[in-house]
């Protein structure tokens, strides 16, 4: 019996079966959950809660000592990293490349679109809401900028989420569909925990980050499935 190839040979015109609704409700709910974060900070600051979290992440009476062991500092520091623009491009590069020498014509653009758009939208947002970084608790990794949205994990968000939903619609297998979305999830959660823990954003940035982002991949999941719909009625 022939092997069944992780990501077909070609487009398919149909997605798994989901909840269409379910999906533009959540593009819905998290980007409004950005603006309404963000409305927010613009009448105060700070929020109890942003400042309890990032001074529980530090040695009490020592804003320059985060809390764990020192081998928990290099790891966020490292998995920071993977939310760099460097890497999140290269991860982009990487897997268009993989659609198209499979002959994925639209998810390669689709992905293309949606990571784009989407980061561009990201940082006019920072310029919008004008939130400058917490300077509660010492920075134990350079940075520059503004602070809301996170820009990591909007970004992470925006480019892991929307790889994943786009290629659980032309992977075959359940179990690939669930460990793809399983991995974008573990990923975009550990690199907006790693910007709290090193103190360059406000958590309630993070979460704004987390909402703008899984609201984004799932309007493209969305408009992925629609673009199919399409596709699938010039095939008749």
């Amino acid at each position: 019996m022939p092997r069944t190839p992780l990501i077909p040979d070609e487009e398919p015109a149909a997605v798994p079966p989901a909840p269409r609704a379910a999906w533009i409700a959540m593009a819905a709910a998290g980007l409004l959950a950005l603006l309404l974060l963000g409305f927010a900070i613009l009448d105060q600051e700070t929020f109890r809660w942003d400042r309890a979290i990032i001074l529980g992440l530090r040695v009490p009476g020592d804003t320059r000592q985060p809390i764990g062991p020192e081998w928990l500092h290099q790891a966020m520091v490292d998995i920071t990293a993977v939310g760099s623009g460097t890497i999140l491009t290269l991860a982009v590069v990487l897997v268009t490349g993989l659609l198209l020498v499979r002959r994925l014509w639209l998810t390669a653009a689709l992905v293309v679109a949606a990571t784009v758009s989407g980061s561009l939208l990201a940082a006019q947002a920072k310029f919008f809401f004008h939130r400058t970084r917490p300077e509660l608790v010492d920075h134990l990794v350079p940075v520059t900028g503004l602070s809301f949205p996170s820009g990591h994990a909007t970004n992470s968000a925006i480019v892991f989420l929307t790889l994943a939903g786009l290629l659980v619609q032309v992977e075959r297998g359940r179990g690939a569909r669930t460990y793809t979305m399983a991995v974008a999830v573990l990923l975009v959660g550990a690199i907006g925990i790693s910007r709290v823990y090193l103190g360059v954003h406000w958590p309630s940035d993070v979460v704004a980050g987390w909402c703008a982002g899984t609201g984004w991949a799932a309007l493209w999941w969305w408009l992925g499935a629609q673009a199919r719909v399409l596709l699938a009625r010039r095939r008749q």
